[in-house]
């Protein structure tokens, strides 16, 4: 059986290594010939909005998924009718994830807390907006942003036509600032049967946007409970397949919803050797409808993404226990390049492991919390 992956880059790489095992044969579409994925499967070689090569993807796989949100809904929509071929996660979720208006409409209505925000689209607009919300709050264009892209902070008045000539021309949302305590992230498999299987609750830390830790399972129970609760709702209300995460806020005991990716997700990499079933794996049994594996936690587990640059393999692999990941992609400032695990018999062990490793990792990364 033959999965489409439309994106090659390293989520697409675990994928297959997870389904390998199980017997299953890929096939991606990517723009570039040296993605992560294209280098140990077969890969369609041109844009994600090509008729020809989605077409094919259609013709020749039982399903079709994907490893990023930036594609076209209305391109792959097209490019499956009447092929047979299913596309999962649903395209309605896809739709969601790609508009942050959208997406944050969808928390409400689902009863799930989130930030006060408000569209904009015109410097007066932003500027009722933040008369109405207030500042400091955070300006975002509703498509197309990741890792801290496509986003200013406003906080000061001064600041308002600064953010607007940045990024004004794109539909945009404007956002409350959450001073939150930490960030955690909710993540779950629903099968095409209506099985699902959560993970436990991750915890994570960000710098300049973009994930450098996550330690899991993390957070008090009630805590979790909840976060699963929404994560259910949202299942629930797609007739979801695959795996789905939320990145929350938590601020005073409570959790914000921030946003969702309707994918496998960086925060759940600690699953490949921390959890009894892959995030990678369960993303693959759920959308070909076999039952869902065990999510249980094998130990406390960190995982750390590793940026700009992979360092010395030798170094890296001295660290007893240590899990490294090397996706193959040229260094790049700011790129994720890599990750590695760790995975403790206790979280104080494992959190002690982890600080000691980063700031060997990222000498000037300051406090971890």
């Amino acid at each position: 059986m033959t999965v489409g992956i439309v994106g090659a880059g390293q989520l697409g790489r675990m994928l297959a290594l997870a389904g390998y095992p199980l017997g299953l044969d890929f096939l991606f579409l990517d723009r570039t010939a040296d993605a992560p994925a294209a280098r140990i499967a077969p890969a369609l070689l041109g844009e994600f909005t090509d008729p020809r090569h989605l077409g094919e993807l259609a013709r020749r796989c039982r399903v079709i998924s994907f490893d990023w949100e930036n594609i076209s809904v209305e391109a792959l929509r097209a490019a499956t009718r009447g092929s047979g071929a299913r596309i999962a996660p649903p395209l309605r979720a896809l739709a969601a994830a790609q508009d942050r208006l959208a997406e944050k409409r969808l928390f409400e209505r689902l009863g799930i807390p989130t930030t006060r925000h408000a569209a904009v689209d015109s410097p007066a607009s932003l500027a009722r907006a933040v008369a109405r919300i207030g500042l400091p709050g955070v300006l975002k264009t509703r498509r197309l942003g990741y890792d801290g892209k496509g986003q200013a902070v406003l906080r000061t008045s001064t600041d308002i036509e600064r953010a607007w000539t940045a990024l004004g021309g794109a539909p945009l949302i404007y956002e409350e600032f959450v001073p939150f305590d930490y960030e955690v992230s909710a993540l779950g498999a629903r099968s095409t049967h209506g099985e699902v299987a959560l993970y436990g609750l991750n915890r994570n830390v960000h710098v300049d946007g973009i994930l450098r830790l996550t330690r899991a399972p993390c957070g008090p129970p009630a805590l979790e409970r909840r976060a699963h609760a929404h994560l259910r709702h949202v299942l629930e209300a797609f007739g979801y397949a695959g795996v789905l995460a939320i990145e929350f806020f938590v601020r005073n005991g409570r959790l914000i919803a921030n946003e969702m990716a309707p994918r496998v997700h960086n925060s759940g990499h600690w699953t490949i050797e921390g959890a009894e079933t892959s995030q990678f794996e369960n993303h693959l049994r759920a959308i070909l409808g076999l039952p869902l594996g065990s999510t249980r936690a094998r130990g406390h587990s960190a995982m750390i993404n590793l940026i700009g640059a992979v360092p010395a393999a030798r170094g890296l692999l001295a660290e007893p226990g240590l899990h490294l990941h090397d996706y193959g992609k040229a260094a790049r400032v700011g790129r994720k390049v890599g990750h590695c695990t760790i995975v403790a018999p206790t979280a104080a062990a494992r959190d002690a492991r982890a600080r000691k490793l980063l700031r060997r990792l990222y000498p000037g990364l300051g406090p971890i919390p």
